[in-house]
């Protein structure tokens, strides 16, 4: 006989949610969202040297798939990333590779050198390098505490 156990109004939802906890994930993992996939390139920025450089991800694509435009003060990274090959639909066990156009913007200082921006590839990584004005670097500015006030309490 099994021992008496205290009764908890949920002791059943719980049971009935650790039954289906497993199949979620896998019923997510099937249903397939149309146009949802959109491909956006991991992108890092940082000052060096001068310097603004931004670095975008783009594996499995090649110089000649990548676009790099400046507008005004906007950078453009854009490109295409086209599947090498041919498979069906339903032969796809699971597909977490994203193909299709791509488009990424980012603001520019103003005061940026635009005619001296350099942009290189290597290994799957693009890399943008803007040389900035000397107004535009940052400046470090100091923090200053203010003093602590001490209330008095009277008794």
């Amino acid at each position: 006989m099994g021992a008496l156990l205290q009764w908890n109004p949920f002791r059943e939802l719980e049971r009935m949610a650790r039954r289906f906890e497993s199949p979620f994930p896998r019923l997510f993992d099937e249903l397939d969202f149309k146009g949802a996939e959109t491909l956006a390139p991991a992108i890092e920025s940082y000052v060096k040297d001068g310097n603004l450089v931004v670095r975008a991800d783009v594996p499995g694509m090649e110089p000649k798939d990548v676009d790099v435009t400046i507008l005004g003060n906007v950078l453009t990274i854009k490109g295409e990333r086209k599947s090498e090959h041919e498979v069906k639909k339903e032969d796809y066990l699971r597909r977490e590779v994203s193909y299709g156009s791509f488009e990424r913007r980012m603001s520019l200082p103003e005061g940026f050198a635009a005619d001296k921006v350099k942009a290189t590839f290597k290994n799957g990584v693009i890399e943008v390098t803007v040389p900035l004005g000397k107004e535009t670097v940052a400046k470090k500015v100091p923090v200053e505490a203010e003093a602590e006030k001490k209330v008095e309490v009277k008794k």
